[in-house]
């Protein structure tokens, strides 16, 4: 990383800089001798009282002491992608969206409260994507006052990582006293590599609807009651992949096709039936009918602490595109 100019370091940001990509020099705490420099790349998210925060795209907040600082300065996004589609984040969070609907929402502004009986975080949290038409304090306030109105712990839910995305409103959650609980990956790829795998796909079973052998299988839920049915169900066109396998299926699979998109969840294999390529089986039937629907790009999530289904994932060409994190109040 490089900060001399003409054999100097310099420190370049201000306070003005808030809300930029900016790369940072810092003497380590102690200031020993001979101790190495530490730098952090982020979005400058504050700058308070002798104090500089920064969001690195991975969520994390990182405080520094201004006077600690040698070196720093602007710099420009991440660079684009170079393989796989092409997307931004707002395109993304509303295809991600889509594909996993509540069963209650209401506006806040131009932010989103979604409900659906505590089924998943993401079916359960604000997605704000805009302004909330309130002071951001006041906002916070609101969304938890409408998920304690439905017995609900209250969410929202952020992303950091790519351009355009929310660094600055997860400092602000922090500030406010709210906690990152989850964080994932949403990544991408191109459809086709994906359909074109080297997978047995003859013991695929699609189907427009979970039948009671899927949701036997789905390890998300102890009872499917109405509002789990009505949140796998939803989206544009989604289907589901089976693989038999005795009392339960060995695998399973849903994708929803949206346009260009087509997105895969809730891909499970038993524990007893690991190992044969039954998971890109279920990945490469589903790309097949999405490329006859029509779609010619993927995108998925994954938990950052799920190691195996990311090695899979990135056998399949997807790449991280940005990173999405629930927040609750402390």
């Amino acid at each position: 990383m490089e900060f001399t100019m003409g054999g100097r370091l310099e420190v370049r940001i201000t306070p003005a800089d808030v809300g930029k990509r900016v790369s940072v020099r810092r003497r380590p705490e102690g200031d020993g001798a001979g101790a190495e420099f530490t730098d952090t790349v982020g979005v400058l998210t504050s700058w308070n009282d002798g104090v500089v925060s920064i969001t690195r795209k991975s969520g994390e907040s990182v405080h520094i002491v201004e006077s600690s600082l040698v070196a720093g300065k602007v710099v420009p996004a991440a660079p684009a992608r170079r393989r796989g589609p092409a997307a931004s984040f707002r395109e993304l969070a509303a295809v991600t969206a889509r594909a996993w609907q509540p069963v209650e929402s209401e506006p806040l502004g131009e932010w989103r409260l979604r409900a659906a009986g505590g089924f998943t975080r993401r079916a359960n949290s604000a997605l704000p994507l805009g302004d909330p038409g309130l002071p951001l304090g006041e906002a916070f306030e609101r969304v938890e006052r409408w998920y304690e109105e439905r017995g609900l712990p209250a969410y929202i839910q952020t992303a950091t990582g790519a351009e355009g995305t929310q660094e600055t409103l997860c400092a602000e959650l922090e500030r406010h006293g709210w906690r990152r609980e989850v964080t994932a990956e949403v990544r991408i790829a191109a459809l086709a590599p994906v359909g074109d795998l080297d997978a047995d796909v003859t013991a695929v079973r699609l189907t427009r609807e979970p039948d009671e052998a899927w949701l036997s299988r789905y390890q998300r839920f102890s009872t499917p009651g109405p509002h789990v049915l009505r949140v796998l169900g939803s989206g544009p066109a989604v289907w589901f992949a089976t693989v038999a396998g005795g009392e339960a299926p060995a695998a399973i699979g849903r994708c929803v096709v949206d346009g260009r998109w087509a997105g895969f969840m809730a891909v499970e294999v038993a524990p007893e039936h690991r190992r044969r390529g039954l998971a890109t089986s279920v990945m490469a039937a589903l790309a097949r009918r999405a490329l006859d629907e029509g779609a010619s790009a993927a995108w998925l999530q994954v938990e950052e602490d799920n190691e195996g289904a990311r090695a899979l994932y990135d056998g399949m060409g997807f790449a991280a595109h940005h990173r999405y994190h629930h927040f609750r109040p402390a």
